[in-house]
C-alpha cells in the first residue's frame, strides 16, 4: 500500500502516529445502483471498515491524534462532540485500547437509535461522559480535574479529529487511493462525494489526491450549520496541514487550492446536524435495497441523497464517481478476545450514565 511515509520518508521519522487501521479499504463497484440511477462507473470506497476494532473515518485521524498522545505520555484524552458523536465513541473505542482514559463532553442533539448505542459503547469503553450545552468552561475544570488526579494534562483531541495532524490521516487516504488506480482496483475517478462536517476528512482528502497529481473533485455534502464550515475555513485548514507538512519536510509539494475549488453542496442539510431529511431517507434505502450496504442519517444519508440528486440531473453520467462511505460498519467488541458489541451493550443499564443522558432512553 502506498502510503506518505512511503512517497515522504523524512515525515515517517517526525510524524507522530500508531498503527490502529486495517488499510487500505476496500473499493466495490455499486452495479446494481449504478444501473439504477444512470452511472455506469460507481464504486464505493468503504472506510467503514477502516479498523477491527472501530471503523469509519475517524480511525485514519486518531492514528496520528493518539500517537501523538502516547508520545507526550498522556494518561488521558479529552475530545468533544453532540450526544451521539460517532468522533466520540471512536475516540473512546480506541483511546482505551491504549489504556487512555477517555473523557467526552458532549452537546444535545436531536434522539435517534445510533446516539444511545454510542453512549452505551461510550460506557462500555471506561469513558467518563459528560452533557452540557456549551463547552468551554466544561473543558477547562475537566483538564484541571484530570491534572490533579495524574498529575499530568489529558490530551485535547479536536472535534472530529479536524487539526492539521488529524487531516494527515486522510492526505494518507489520497495516496491510498493512488495506488489503488495503479493497481488496476477502478479508473481515475472524476468525483468524489464526502460528508462535511469538522472538515478533517475533506481537507485531507482534496489536499492528499492534489499531492499525488490527481485532479479528481471532491464533493463535499455540509452535514453541520454553515457558522461552522464555509469556504474560507476550509482553505485555513488546507494551508494549515499543508504548511505543517511542509515544515516538517520541505519536499511535500506546495500544492494549492482556491474557494473555487471548494466544492460544497448545501441542500441536504435539512433543519440541521442529526435531523433526517426525506431525501437521506429514501438515500438510506435505496442504498439498503439496492447494494445490501447500510448508512446513516446525519453523515452518509444525506451525502447518498446529494450524489442521487446530482445523477438524477445527469451530472454523474459517464463519470467514475466514488461514494466515500465513513459511517462505521465494524462491531467494536468484535475481536478475537473480547465479547460482540451488542452483548457488551445491552448488558448494561442506561442509568449507568450521568443522569442528564437519561433523557434520550426514557
Amino acid at each position: 500500500m502506498l502510503t506518505i511515509f512511503d512517497q515522504y520518508p523524512k515525515l515517517a521519522r517526525v510524524v507522530p502516529y500508531i498503527s490502529l487501521g486495517s488499510f487500505p479499504t476496500p473499493i466495490k463497484k455499486l452495479s446494481t445502483l449504478g444501473s439504477e440511477i444512470g452511472c455506469d462507473n460507481l464504486y464505493i470506497k468503504d472506510d467503514g471498515v477502516s479498523g477491527t476494532r472501530y471503523g469509519g473515518n475517524k480511525t485514519r485521524k486518531l492514528e496520528f491524534l493518539l500517537g501523538e498522545a502516547k508520545k507526550k505520555r498522556a494518561q488521558a484524552v479529552l475530545t468533544f462532540g453532540y450526544a451521539g458523536s460517532n468522533h466520540a465513541v471512536a475516540t473512546a473505542v480506541w483511546a482505551n485500547a491504549l489504556d487512555l482514559h477517555p473523557i467526552l463532553l458532549l452537546m444535545p442533539q436531536p434522539n435517534a437509535q445510533y446516539l444511545r448505542q454510542n453512549l452505551l459503547l461510550g460506557v462500555a469503553c471506561n469513558a467518563e461522559l459528560q452533557l452540557h450545552e456549551h463547552l468551554f468552561l466544561p473543558a477547562v475544570w475537566a483538564a484541571i480535574k484530570q491534572r490533579a488526579k495524574s498529575s499530568s494534562w489529558p490530551y485535547i483531541v479536536p472535534p472530529g479529529g479536524s487539526s492539521p495532524l488529524g487531516a494527515i490521516g486522510y492526505v494518507n487516504a489520497g495516496f491510498e487511493l493512488k495506488a489503488q488506480i495503479e493497481d488496476g482496483v477502478l479508473p481515475t475517478p472524476d468525483r468524489i462525494y464526502v460528508p462535511l462536517g469538522t472538515m478533517g476528512t475533506a481537507v485531507g482528502l482534496i489536499l492528499g489526491l492534489r499531492a499525488a497529481g490527481l485532479r479528481t473533485r471532491v464533493i463535499c455534502v455540509r452535514v453541520v450549520d454553515s457558522i461552522f464550515i464555509n469556504p474560507l475555513s476550509f482553505l485555513s485548514l488546507f494551508v494549515l496541514t499543508r504548511n505543517y507538512l511542509r515544515h516538517l519536510d520541505p519536499s511535500f509539494p506546495n500544492v494549492c487550492a482556491r474557494a473555487s475549488d471548494i466544492e460544497i453542496i448545501d441542500e441536504q442539510l435539512g433543519d440541521g446536524y442529526a435531523h433526517v431529511t426525506h431525501a437521506g431517507r429514501r438515500a438510506i434505502s435505496q442504498m439498503k435495497e439496492s447494494e445490501g450496504i447500510g448508512l446513516e442519517r446525519t453523515y452518509t444519508g444525506k451525502t447518498m441523497a446529494a450524489l442521487l440528486a446530482d445523477a438524477q440531473q445527469g451530472n454523474c453520467r459517464d463519470e467514475v464517481v466514488i461514494f466515500w462511505n465513513t459511517y462505521n460498519t465494524v462491531n467494536a467488541f468484535n475481536t478475537s478476545n473480547t465479547p460482540p458489541l451488542s452483548d457488551e451493550t445491552e448488558n448494561l443499564n442506561y442509568k449507568s450514565l450521568p443522569e442528564a443522558f437519561w433523557q434520550y432512553f426514557e
